[in-house]
């Protein structure tokens, strides 16, 4: 599926925020490929921040798993 597909409007507002997780960058706008960015987001911030926001989200994620593989 193409970008255009993935999104409603083809090109990313200005003020979109990506973290590229092969270079450890922000990017302001859609610069490189969709397969190596994750967002967007609305500030820099928040996109700076974005593995630790997933890896809190998969570490959830793993505990529920766990749990319910216990039976509890």
């Amino acid at each position: 599926m193409g970008e255009t597909e993935r999104t409603s409007g083809g090109a990313a507002p200005t003020g979109d925020f990506w973290f590229n997780p092969g270079t450890g960058e922000v990017e302001e706008g859609r610069v490189s490929p969709w397969t190596e960015r994750m967002g967007p987001y609305p500030t820099r911030a928040a996109a700076q921040d974005a593995l630790l926001r997933a890896r809190a989200r998969s570490d959830a994620w793993d505990e529920d798993d766990r749990r319910w593989s216990e039976g509890r």
